[in-house]
């Protein structure tokens, strides 16, 4: 089933090469339905030329074309008109939540939260989540699908192959202290994941911090913030 669930998705979450592709595979799962802006593009990109000289508009412009035949109907328009008629914190920002307000998102996901007053969102039926929670969240709604698209990023790295240790640490720098996942079982022992689908295993996510987050399938389910109960179908 293909959730209703929309999540659109701030400049920063594509920033970093290894989050982006790992995200952009978990939106073709259809667990939720990811949204972005040409203004988001814009964005990722010219910070990341400004502090990476090296790479070129070229190989960016690619990777931009190639993220965006990924995900069906990720790209929102007709919300420029909306812009001026909001207030944030820093209003460069306010793109973000006039895509987000046009289609019809449930949550803006970000590293930045402060910029995105609760206060603020509230009336848009908006909040704004960390990416380390909408994640976790993520994982929630289907464990196994979940694996299974992290186990496919993981094995897509072929030139040169991606080595585990050091994957993990890549994501790591893009999250916050405190929450990494030294635990998740894909990125523990891949070569084992077969195996394991289906039975009671120690997973969370994805090196996005410092201190693991553990669960076990005899818990109670996790009550997802991000991604709410009704929007899981």
């Amino acid at each position: 089933m293909i959730s209703t669930f929309t999540a659109f998705f701030d400049a920063n979450v594509f920033y970093g090469a290894r989050l982006r592709s790992l995200v952009l595979t978990l939106a073709q799962t259809k667990m939720f339905r990811a949204r972005w802006s040409e203004h988001v593009h814009d964005e990722w990109m010219r910070t990341l030329l400004r502090n990476r000289p090296q790479l070129t508009m070229a190989s960016l412009e690619k990777t931009r074309r190639a993220m965006d035949a990924s995900v069906l109907d990720c790209l929102v328009s007709g919300y420029t008109s909306v812009i001026e008629t909001l207030s944030l914190p820093d209003p460069d920002d306010r793109h973000i939540l006039a895509a987000a307000i046009v289609c019809r998102a449930s949550c803006i996901v970000t590293f930045n939260l402060t910029d995105f007053p609760q206060e603020t969102l509230r009336p848009f039926s908006l909040h704004a989540v960390h990416p380390d929670d909408f994640l976790l969240d993520t994982e929630s709604i289907d464990p196994i699908a979940f694996a299974v698209a992290v186990r496919e990023d993981y094995q897509h790295y072929k030139s040169p192959p991606a080595d585990i240790r050091q994957l993990r640490r890549q994501l790591a720098r893009r999250g916050r202290p405190g929450h990494v996942c030294t635990d998740f079982e894909p990125f523990r022992d891949p070569g084992s994941l077969k195996s394991r689908i289906g039975r009671t295993y120690r997973h969370f996510l994805i090196g996005l911090g410092s201190t693991a987050r553990v669960a076990k399938k005899s818990h109670r389910p996790r009550r997802s913030r991000a991604i709410p109960a009704l929007s899981r179908r």
